[in-house]
């Protein structure tokens, strides 16, 4: 396997759309939202959104439709596919939630290609109502970052996932919004950062680049974005491939060296405390 982990966010990076507002738009919410959302956090704002539409007669089947029907790219589907075929492993960092992500995956078949999923969790109720519930409780603490929202950041999801890697790995990360940066910054020298051009990810990147490590590449949606990351892919395995040879190179020619040449070498310096 591919010492590559990709990283993407869900909302405008797989799927074209946000999906919390594509459903509430779908299913008639649109103004009822637009009512909210100045009086709550969008996290908070969701869950109260299914329990109106559960109110008013839509099913968890009419949610799931018009999931299905929510825009994701071709292109990124085949570039997902060939990213896992090369061997990185995929996963997801999103505030969206798991019926939402999980749902979309599965319908175009992807669901299986991505080995974890962060994301707030939601479950299904014995009334058939989809409840939605903050990754992070901020109601009993904070997270205490200031960048990212408050039932989520995204910048300890990546901390985690670096920690829990047992050999070194090259990272890309997607993303498109203002929580997309924190995470950006765990990243160090050798790994890439992808944010979509002209939206709040890149404008805060471009705010000053000189606070990230990674090497950071633009993209447009359904343009550039399956192009762009193969091509990042495509680097990093090559890289590996020459390290590969020169290491293979430098031990044939420790092998070959005379004893006597080993005899000629200075000693260590002891270091003293």
């Amino acid at each position: 396997m591919a010492g590559i982990v990709l990283v993407f966010d869900f909302d405008k990076t797989i799927i074209e759309c946000d999906s919390d507002k594509w459903v509430v738009d779908a299913l008639g919410a649109t103004d009822l939202f637009n009512q909210l959302l100045p009086t709550m956090p969008w996290n908070s704002l969701m869950a109260r959104m299914m329990k109106e539409l559960h109110s008013q007669g839509k099913t968890l089947g009419d949610i799931a439709e018009s999931l299905k029907s929510a825009p994701l790219h071709p292109q990124l589907i085949t570039a997902i596919k060939s990213a896992y075929a090369l061997g990185c492993e995929l996963r997801i960092v999103s505030d969206a939630n798991v019926f939402f992500v999980e749902t979309i995956l599965k319908h175009h078949g992807l669901f299986d290609y991505f080995s974890e999923i962060n994301t707030n969790p939601s479950f299904i109720d014995e009334d058939g109502n989809l409840r939605i519930f903050p990754f992070h409780d901020f109601t009993l603490s904070s997270h205490g970052c200031n960048l990212c929202p408050p039932n989520m950041c995204k910048g300890q999801i990546m901390e985690r996932i670096l920690v829990s890697m047992e050999t070194k790995k090259r990272f890309i990360y997607l993303g498109d919004g203002k929580g997309d940066y924190c995470p950006s910054l765990k990243l160090s020298e050798g790994d890439f950062v992808m944010p979509r051009k002209n939206l709040e990810f890149w404008d805060l990147i471009n705010s000053n680049p000189s606070l990230l490590k990674a090497e950071v590449h633009g993209w447009n949606y359904g343009e550039d974005q399956d192009k762009i990351l193969l091509q990042l892919v495509n680097r990093i395995l090559l890289e590996e491939k020459s390290s590969s040879v020169q290491m293979h190179s430098t031990e044939c020619m420790l092998q070959t060296v005379p004893i006597s040449a080993h005899e000629a070498l200075p000693q260590a310096l002891r270091v003293t405390q």
